[in-house]
């Protein structure tokens, strides 16, 4: 992905990791707006719907969910969105994942299998609502 882009380039794109990071919504809109893909991944698999939904940031979550980000997406290690905020105990970004269909169950380090791993039956409870 990174063949034939300039310093400047990977510098913006790497920036909009950190953008995701930080919960910056607001500046992640405009740069989503000017093409940088929903669904941009880094080197370990990640995506800026997986960075935001761990460091627990429900605005940034909910925009690149209406921007297109795709909740199913794994990452290198299994991970997927909803397990990394299911593993910071952010019930307000696991219910803006199940509410646009994250599904529980899936990646090798799922959002059950993360909840079960560290004893989290409040998060439990939530993965396995009716919804």
């Amino acid at each position: 992905m990174t063949e034939g882009l300039s310093e400047d380039e990977l510098r913006y794109l790497q920036e909009t990791f950190d953008l995701a990071r930080e919960g910056a919504a607001a500046t992640l809109a405009e740069r989503l707006d000017v093409g940088v893909p929903a669904d941009l991944t880094n080197s370990a698999g990640d995506t800026l719907l997986i960075l935001a939904a761990y460091h627990a940031h429900p605005d940034a979550v909910r925009l690149l969910l209406e921007r297109g980000a795709d909740h199913s997406r794994v990452n290198d290690k299994g991970q997927t969105a909803l397990g990394a905020a299911v593993f910071r105990r952010s019930r307000p970004v696991v219910e803006l994942l199940l509410d646009a269909g994250a599904d529980p169950a899936l990646g090798r380090q799922s959002g059950l299998a993360v909840a079960q791993v560290f004893d989290l039956p409040e998060m439990t409870a939530l993965l396995t609502a009716p919804r």
